[in-house]
């Protein structure tokens, strides 16, 4: 009787471990792009904010993001985000000494989310010439 009360107590245990491990954070943005439109070389510096929303049940790590040119600079939430709760990336891009016209950057983020450790954001706009 009491080999098979171990036996239980130690399944129990073992069992309870393996799903603390397997809580896993995932990932959700409320946008995947965000488009400017129009705004003049005059007035150069624009900025977004991307939400996001750690939908798993572990914490949310983002480990970097990284945007595709000098120009653009992102800034994001670095403490690990709870369930259910949020964080931003708040994506600057600096249009000052470039040429007026379309543009499209994006903004790469990497994180410990089941669902994709690799996501891309993209910004867009048009920077007209000053007049």
């Amino acid at each position: 009787m009491i080999r098979k009360a171990f036996l239980f107590l130690t399944l129990m245990i073992m069992s309870i471990g393996y799903m603390a491990a397997q809580a896993q954070a995932d990932i959700k943005f409320d946008k995947m792009s965000h488009d400017f439109g129009t705004f003049s070389e005059s007035s150069p510096i624009v900025k977004c904010t991307f939400t996001f929303t750690n939908v798993g049940d572990g914490p949310l790590v983002i480990h970097q993001v990284v945007a595709s040119c000098g120009c653009t600079v992102p800034e994001y939430t670095q403490e690990p985000v709870m369930p259910g709760k949020t964080g931003t990336i708040e994506v600057t891009y600096n249009g000052t000494g470039r040429y007026p016209g379309h543009f499209k950057k994006t903004v790469t983020v990497r994180s410990n989310a089941k669902s994709s450790e690799l996501i891309r954001l993209t910004i867009m706009g048009e920077m007209t010439e000053e007049l």
